[in-house]
């Protein structure tokens, strides 16, 4: 990849680029574009015994990125065991197999060139060259490299160049999924599986005979992987029947294609690819394939975000929703719906292709059956406001959080009726035992669960009566995206086919835009009487059992800009009064410390709550702030946020994470929440990034102008940049 940022480095056609992708650079692909290795012995020579030349032995010598050898770039021959070894001994001071500024070594480790033949040494130094040294050498070392050329290009790298190009070229491929028989027996098992005999197992809904027959016929043929398929009844899911699933976990089919096998010239399926979050998260989850799409369109990876819109239409035609995840426990639960949004910009990509319209229709119908089928029904609908709840059905105890995730909770139950917690769980379950108390705890733990912003005490034991900004700006963007795209796209009518109706409504009838115009009204007016606090200048979720508008400031009040909800007036406010409560050193926390009020060892930090930031409430605020043309705004918020990310990424050898600490300057990465963080824990080099925050990277630079991608790289933060424009007159930056 090149750099948006310049790079001009002359080299001859048949040269690698430095910067190319790791399966080219050390795979392969690139073998034939690399400079030969002369024979000689000394470039053999233990890293061990070089670098002790470079202790105290040794006077120093200038920075490696400082000399200069002519005007061609440096490149190093490194033999990849011997220096990895030495470079993990000498600063990898606290053995967690990465180098960063809280490691104590001596910051300095020579190479030598290859010019030389491994003769001339130069130092790298300071723990941002070392710690990618670190990650090169540990990547070269998995393409069973024993021996490299290394530009030093890539070690001094600009860090918004390299994070953004790792994003590109490895993070995503890297996120990478797909369900069929080539990898079934290790996605079909669930790492979550409590069970006494785990085994890969898929559902299938009855829609999708194709499916079956292929799961069923591959289970026969590899018998070794004990492969359970399973029909999922045609019947209406409930509560009861998801709860009964839990002794035989499993996943949940999604979209397959057909494709010709070039082995055989035979005609099979094969499963069609989504991005999964990272970590511990590798299914295909909900609105993190939404946030995630829009990193993808700007990478220009449109195939993966188009198969993405395919394998929700799916989800929606043959279950009902979009889920919280394909796995059989989350079968009553869904999350934030985005679909309209995510097919428009797919479409917006593809629009010049054969199918395009057809693609936008069919996702357009499923948003449809979506709609009215989840949140405009019961339990979802509040029919007195006709506003809408994260509300899923469920019973029992939420079988995917491990054992002791409740027994702070159950343990006074268990006690009353004189049983284990083991034993009160099991009965509890199968309603022999009824506790209404407890039934209301755990809908209201589902509905923050299905909400995605599970924990939060914005949320807790009430979520599930919670009629939410979120939710219903989100709506408001679907029936306002329906409209126009009934009008713009398909003259006004669309053919409503039985596969995409809701249960209750009429098949084989037509949609148009009026109809949902005057829905898009009703739910505004809605949302502006019992959501928007005027005194306040922001709006807040409404208790639809208690009638009454709930005071817990969140970051989602701004998610009325992103969908277009909030008057030009409202939004105003939402800049002058709510914005300053949000804004902190790494851009916005997802709510404010009063609201989450005093925490402790009785009352632990919840991940949603103050001080933490996540990628979704950044994205959709700035989208929202554009929206309405607070460009400096946006702009300033975006800043902090991508520096706030770079940072750790040049501190923390390349790490980037699920969530942040953003009222931390130096370690925002270290989250002291109930879930700690995914993305951290890693050996040598971090392979995937996390998904939303990847996506959230390569569009705040979009929304950044070119100085501030010049301070970005430089490491230079906001208020120092605020400061040095304004002494340099630079007008809006």
């Amino acid at each position: 990849m090149k750099s948006p940022y310049a790079r001009n480095i002359r080299r001859s056609s048949g040269e690698l680029d430095p910067y190319s992708a790791a399966h080219i650079y050390y795979g392969q692909d690139g073998l034939g574009r690399r400079p030969k290795i002369r024979a000689n012995s000394s470039i053999y020579e233990s890293a061990g015994t070089r670098n002790a030349l470079a202790d105290e032995t040794r006077p120093p010598t200038r920075r490696a990125s400082l000399d200069n050898a002519g005007q061609e770039p440096r490149r190093f021959l490194v033999p990849v065991d011997a220096t990895l070894e030495e470079l993990l001994r000498r600063e990898d001071t606290d053995g967690n197999m990465q180098i960063t500024i809280e490691d104590e070594g001596p910051k300095v480790l020579r190479l030598g060139t290859f010019a030389s033949n491994g003769f001339n040494q130069f130092d790298i130094r300071g723990t941002y060259m070392l710690s990618n040294l670190l990650q090169e050498l540990t990547i070269a070392q998995g393409f069973g490299r024993k021996q490299i050329v290394l530009d030093e290009s890539r070690l001094n790298e600009n860090p918004v160049s390299r994070l953004s190009r790792l994003i590109k070229t490895s993070f995503w491929d890297n996120l990478t999924r797909r369900i069929d028989g080539s990898v079934i027996e290790k996605v079909g098992l669930d790492p979550k599986d409590w069970t006494p005999d785990p085994r890969p197992r898929i559902y299938v809904p009855r829609g999708a005979p194709e499916q079956y027959e292929y799961y069923t016929r591959l289970a026969k043929q590899r018998p070794d992987i004990r492969l359970d398929v399973q029909w999922l009844p045609s019947e209406e899911i409930t509560g009861e029947f998801v709860r009964d699933l839990n002794d035989k976990p499993g996943l949940l089919a999604v979209a397959m294609e057909e494709y010709t096998n070039t082995k055989t010239g035979e005609k099979d399926l094969r499963g069609l690819p989504f991005v999964v979050p990272g970590g511990r998260f590798n299914e295909f989850y909900g609105w993190d394939s939404y946030m995630e799409s829009i990193g993808l369109l700007i990478n220009d990876r449109v195939d993966l975000a188009k198969s993405m819109v395919l394998n929700f239409c799916f989800c929606i035609q043959h279950y009902g929703k979009i889920f919280n995840a394909n796995r059989s426990y989350y079968l009553g639960r869904s999350q934030p719906p985005f679909l309209t949004d995510m097919a428009l910009r797919v479409y917006e990509r593809i629009k010049a292709e054969p199918g395009a319209v057809d693609f936008l229709k069919m996702a357009i119908r499923a948003a449809i059956k979506e709609y009215h089928g989840i949140w405009m029904a019961e339990p979802r609908l509040d029919p007195i406001t006709g506003l809408s709840r994260y509300r899923p059905v469920g019973v029992g105890v939420p079988p995917e959080t491990e054992s002791s995730h409740f027994t702070h909770i159950l343990k006074p139950y268990a006690e009353k009726h004189d049983m284990s917690n083991e034993e009160f769980v099991v009965a509890y379950n199968s309603s022999s035992i009824k506790e209404p108390e407890l039934d209301a705890y755990f809908l209201h733990d589902r509905a923050v669960r299905e909400s995605g912003h599970d924990t939060s005490y914005r949320l807790e034991k009430v979520a599930a009566n919670l009629a939410t900004i979120d939710l219903n700006s989100l709506l408001y963007k679907y029936e306002v995206d329906i409209a126009r795209t009934i009008h713009v796209f398909f003259g006004d009518k669309l053919y409503m086919p039985p596969q995409f109706c809701a249960a209750g409504r009429t098949p084989e009838q037509f949609e148009t835009s009026a109809v949902w115009d005057r829905r898009s009204k009703k739910r505004r007016a809605a949302m502006d009487k019992y959501l928007w606090n005027e005194k306040k200048g922001m709006y807040f979720d409404y208790d639809t059992v208690k009638q009454e508008q709930m005071h817990y400031e969140s970051a989602t009040t701004f998610w009325a800009m992103w969908s277009g909800a909030a008057t030009p007036r409202q939004a105003a406010s939402l800049v002058i009064q709510a914005l300053p409560k949000f804004e902190v050193f790494g851009g916005l926390v997802s709510g404010t410390e009063e609201s989450r009020g005093v925490t402790g060892l009785s009352r632990p930090n919840r991940q949603w709550d103050y001080p933490y930031g996540w990628a979704p409430q950044q994205i959709l605020a700035w989208t929202g702030l554009l929206r309405y043309g607070y460009t400096e705004e946006a702009e300033r918020l975006a800043y902090k946020w991508l520096y706030m990310v770079t940072k750790a990424f040049f501190d923390f050898n390349g790490v980037v994470v699920e969530k942040y600490d953003v009222t931390r300057p130096i370690d925002p990465h270290k989250v002291d929440a109930e879930y700690g963080n995914q993305g951290s824990d890693f050996k040598g080099v971090a392979r995937e990034g996390f998904g939303w925050v990847n996506a959230s990277y390569v569009y705040g630079l979009t929304i950044v102008n070119v100085h501030m991608k010049r301070a970005l790289g430089a490491l230079t933060p906001w208020e120092t940049f605020e400061r040095m424009t304004e002494q340099a007159g630079i007008v809006g930056y």
